[in-house]
């Protein structure tokens, strides 16, 4: 993405464009699956491929968090010890456990996932960014400093109505592109979201970049394993139905 020089005023409106990082992830993943259907690609190909491309275009920025804040969560330690570790740049065996997990899940469901799925899930790319702008305006946060209460103290107030506003028109839009898996989208996002809400309360007293990362990162998975799994029982059930 383009490099910006972050001052307190470039900063004030700066989560209203956190979607449209979602939506490059999603224009290049459909034209990515789009041009290896062409060339009769096979599955586990494109698979890996739409993997890839979130990862390329944020730099893995976000599945750092994911691995930070679940060497955190598995530590079992207290509220301050575990914003220690969020801090330790050593990655931990649970890290390393469940990041490689995460990847196999992404990667199996990516496999399993038809056209229409790539084209909610790209959508979707843009709506787990939403709901983690809405989080960083509005959840208590865990630290006194970090780049995640920068980016929260030099927010406007009209951010947050914003970001509501973009929410929705991102349902409305995933409610057109396919209602049923649309649905499914939103249901997984805004679950995902509630347990953030909780769990970042709990564990943490509030939420850091790292956790922001970590939503960001289960947020999207969980999508996709709910759109690809309606997805194939809808096929099932016209399949039964003729």
């Amino acid at each position: 993405m383009p490099r910006v020089s972050w001052s307190r005023e470039s900063m004030k409106y700066s989560m209203c464009f956190f979607p449209l990082v979602g939506a490059v992830i999603g224009v290049l993943s459909v034209l990515l699956y789009k041009l290896m259907i062409f060339l009769s690609f096979p599955g586990s190909i494109r698979a890996a491929v739409l993997l890839a491309v979130p990862l390329l275009v944020t730099g893995g920025i976000h599945m750092d968090g994911f691995l930070d804040t679940i060497d955190a969560i598995k530590s079992f330690r207290t509220r301050e010890e575990k914003l220690q570790i969020l801090k330790d740049p050593h990655c931990g065996a649970f890290a390393v456990i469940f990041g490689a997990f995460y990847l196999v899940l992404e990667y199996a469901f990516l496999q399993a996932a038809d056209a229409d799925t790539v084209k909610i899930i790209a959508a979707s790319y843009a709506l787990s960014r939403i709901l983690s702008g809405i989080s960083v305006v509005r959840f208590p946060k865990a630290k006194k400093d970090g780049t995640l209460r920068s980016f929260a103290d030099a927010a406007d107030r009209r951010v947050y109505r914003i970001l509501l506003m973009e929410l929705i028109v991102m349902l409305l839009v995933l409610l057109y592109m396919d209602p049923l898996l649309g649905a499914a989208a939103m249901v997984s996002a805004m679950l995902v979201f509630l347990y953030y809400w909780f769990m970042s309360q709990q564990s943490f007293g509030g939420t850091t970049g790292d956790l922001a990362g970590y939503f960001l990162s289960l947020c999207e998975l969980w999508m996709l394993i709910l759109v690809t799994i309606v997805s194939l029982l809808r096929g099932v059930l016209l399949t039964f139905l003729q």
